[in-house]
């Protein structure tokens, strides 16, 4: 392990100058101004090797000439804090020692936790048994027990739930060698994963619904608490597969978050009083009593064993599923630059089967200071733009505490952060009693887990509604503590609930990015229903693999940063330098990804637009090219125009190799665009950080008159480049979605529709 004193980029290129050395994940690393400690891992062939590198180590520290040949070790070391062998404090990391210390603070020595212990994953069955056989005698030893375990070979994973008494923890926590801490088969310990709350306010009385009939088999997946599953806005809807025997343990009056998730997938926000989805919705159980995680199950084993029985074997308990909603996070896992096993198992399980996953990005609900106001006066009395400015700034010094929440790094999947957006009317939304900390925009809720995700990429990818987050002022001191307030019906979106206050079934309130993952998993599974009852066959024959990236390329499509919400952001966290633009558009894009989408924007249709998708798969080194159709209807107009992109595919992954995203794709910057009259659109996140995932959105758009010449066709290439690390033969999904637009010039849909055919690509 090396701790790296200064720039892990710096670091890098130091080392690719030794030939046969290279470093775990080597080509995702990126300087972080966030981590003030970086580190980085090397892959070492043997012990030995290991030994050597470390004595070399040794006699640089003493001065030592380090010999023929060996000179460029020299730069690499001076770049170093420290070089070691993994060991304590490596397997308690800084902020999973402080969970486990609030865990056991209070109690007694002889009291039960229970820790996730992570093993170094050895690939021989053998040398793994033996690996585990040695933890488990160590935690017998230490009077603990065993109570679960998993070991998947397609994420490197191997880990133990155990229990242990409070007196070990507590050695634990201190990084004892003579703890579990200490003992070499074990790669990190963490307290058992909490899963994230969401809260339901103000209980209603239910409105009947008619009956909808037969419904198809379903595409989509909800992994979430126990719902009420005979509740009359769910009845017909949804199909319940109780893999782990969680319904029974579940009171009724308990099943709060998979109700609440059901109903909105189901219905969306029912102050809208929209059409349900057309196909029930598959639901496994993963949450139990009181919506928390089992307490003898390893979350990571169970959503594994979830997918496989829907998507494998031979009697597949929902085969067609395209789409899975994870509104779920753990709370105890925040994105530190590291892949949780659990974001490794989604990007593999996406890739594998072709799944589509929807993640909330996480809530973030502990208070936060607002230096500029003293007092609740002065929060109340302050004119909208001092409040949204002194909030937005307070939460631009925090960023750091406010990440991502496993498994939302995930690089595969979606992830969903909560806009303030919600259709409360304006009489209800009158009685509202805290405060509006952006009462005229539209942006990120306060509570809203902040990216980048793994490899600085774009995360959260998009925003929906989470409704409109008010705080409340938890403390006057030389400032003010504010804390976000739970949903209300006059500031929350309305959701089916389980019986509460003498009402057998009931209608309650809901907000945050569980809401808005919900809301995302529901416009995808209509944009589904759009491209079926549109192109028929011509979609549905297409492999899960390509339907799955089609979904995911079409839902971050319509994506746009909100135009008063990015300047906010510019403004208020700057840097305040023009020069600086690429800084500025990374901490927009912390806030808004690629931007907030609109549900029904994204399926609906208009005559000035067109809209239109290409599905295909790509081998090793080869490029796909779309021939964009220019209509004749935008040629000679001086008026606002723009050319949209979105590239996005399924990579295969490639855990503790050089490098774990092992596909990349490019969407090549066409030569032709200038014809257009275009420019690269300044409000979208800067082109080199659209590079780090596995979704590229790209926007061109100008005022001046195009030059349109007859058959005129703009060709974008999607490019694969070579891969790194380990060789990946297999043909890579992607999808391509595409839009032309000038408001008002109503032929152009017409145009565009005309010159097109359903097709699938060819790589060059």
């Amino acid at each position: 392990m090396f701790e790296i004193r200064g720039s892990l980029v710096t670091f890098a290129a130091a080392v690719q100058k030794i030939e046969g050395l290279e470093l775990i994940d080597e080509e995702e690393l990126a300087a972080d101004e966030d981590d003030k400690e970086p580190v980085a891992y090397l892959m070492m062939p043997d012990v030995r090797a290991l030994h050597e590198l470390v004595s070399l180590w040794r006699r640089w520290q003493r001065g030592e000439e380090l010999g023929r040949g060996l000179t460029p070790w020299r730069d690499v070391f001076a770049l170093l804090r420290d070089l070691r062998s993994w060991g304590p404090d490596d397997r308690v990391r800084p902020e999973d020692g402080n969970f486990l210390t609030d865990e056991i603070d209070g109690r007694s020595d002889d009291e039960r936790v229970l820790l996730e212990i992570e093993l170094v994953f050895r690939s021989n069955d053998n040398d793994a048994d033996r690996a585990e056989v040695a933890v488990r005698n160590a935690i017998t030893q230490f009077d603990g027990r065993i109570v679960s375990r998993s070991r998947i070979e397609d994420i490197t994973y191997h880990a133990v739930l155990a229990e242990l008494p409070v007196l070990q923890v507590r050695a634990i926590i201190d990084r004892s060698s003579k703890s579990i801490a200490g003992l070499d088969p074990v790669m990190y310990i963490r307290p058992q994963s909490v899963a994230t709350s969401i809260g339901l306010g103000e209980p209603s009385d239910l409105r009947a619904r008619a009956d909808v009939g037969r419904l198809d088999v379903p595409v989509l997946a909800l992994l979430d608490g126990v719902p009420v599953a005979a509740h009359p806005h769910l009845s017909q809807h949804v199909t319940v597969d109780d893999q782990f025997g969680l319904e029974d343990g579940a009171l009724v009056t308990e099943r709060t978050h998979g109700t609440a998730m059901a109903s909105l997938i189901i219905h969306g926000d029912l102050n809208r009083q929209e059409a349900a989805l057309p196909r029930q919705i598959h639901v496994v159980p993963v949450l139990g009593r009181d919506d928390k995680f089992p307490p003898d199950q390893l979350v990571v084993d169970m959503i594994y064993t979830a997918i496989i029985a829907m998507r494998s074997g031979e009697e597949p308990t929902a085969p067609n599923v395209l789409i899975v909603n994870m509104s779920l996070g753990n709370s105890r896992r925040p994105f530190h630059g590291q892949l949780s096993a659990w974001a490794r198992l989604l990007d593999r399980l996406a890739y594998r089967f072709g799944i589509l996953f929807l993640v909330s990005a996480g809530n973030i609900v502990d208070s936060f200071g607002v230096e500029a106001f003293a007092t609740r006066t002065a929060f109340e009395d302050a004119p909208p733009s001092e409040r949204r400015t002194g909030v937005l700034q307070a939460l631009g010094n925090i960023v750091a505490d406010r990440r991502l929440l496993s498994p939302a790094e995930t690089v595969n999947g979606l992830t969903v952060g909560a806009s303030n957006d919600d259709w409360v009317g304006a009489k209800e939304r009158s009685s509202q009693v805290n405060i509006d900390p952006y009462p005229d925009m539209r942006i990120s809720n306060p509570s809203s887990a902040l990216g980048p995700g793994f490899a600085r990429s774009v995360k959260p990818d998009i925003l929906m509604p989470g409704a409109r987050e008010h705080l409340r002022v938890v403390r006057n001191d030389a400032y003010i503590d504010v804390k976000p307030v739970q949903a209300s019906r006059s500031a929350g979106i309305k959701v089916a609930a389980p019986p509460r206050d003498g009402r057998e079934n009931a209608e309650g309130f809901t907000n945050g990015t569980s809401a808005a993952t919900a809301l995302a998993s529901r416009t995808s599974h209509r944009i589904h229903d759009a491209l079926e009852a549109a192109y028929g066959e011509a979609f549905t024959r297409l492999t899960h693999r390509e339907r799955a990236v089609v979904l995911k390329a079409l839902l971050v499509h319509p994506a746009q940063w909100p135009d008063k919400a990015a300047s906010l952001i510019r403004s208020t966290i700057g840097p305040p330098d023009g020069k600086y633009h690429a800084q500025q558009r990374d901490n927009i894009r912390r806030f808004l990804g690629y931007g907030f989408v609109d549900g029904d924007d994204a399926v609906a249709c208009a005559a000035d637009r067109a809209t239109f998708w290409a599905v295909g798969t790509l081998e090793g080194n080869k490029t796909a090219t779309v021939h964009v159709p220019v209509p004749a209807a935008i040629g000679g107009k001086s008026q606002f125009h723009a050319l949209s992109a979105t590239l996005a595919w399924f990579t295969p992954v490639s855990p503790g190799r050089k490098s774990y995203r092992a596909v990349r794709l490019e969407l090549l910057e066409p030569e032709e665009i200038d014809s257009l009259s275009v420019k690269s659109f300044t409000d979208q996140p800067d082109a080199n950080q659209t590079k780090r995932g596995t979704v590229i959105s790209r926007r061109w758009a100008g005022y001046k008159a195009p030059m349109v010449t007859a058959d005129m066709t703009i060709p974008l290439s999607v490019q694969r480049n070579p891969d790194q690390g380990a060789q990946i033969d297999e043909p890579v999904p992607f999808a391509l979605a595409v839009t032309l637009t000038m408001p008002g010039v109503v032929e152009i849909y017409e145009q565009v529709r005309q010159r097109l055919a359903v097709r699938q690509l060819a790589p060059a």
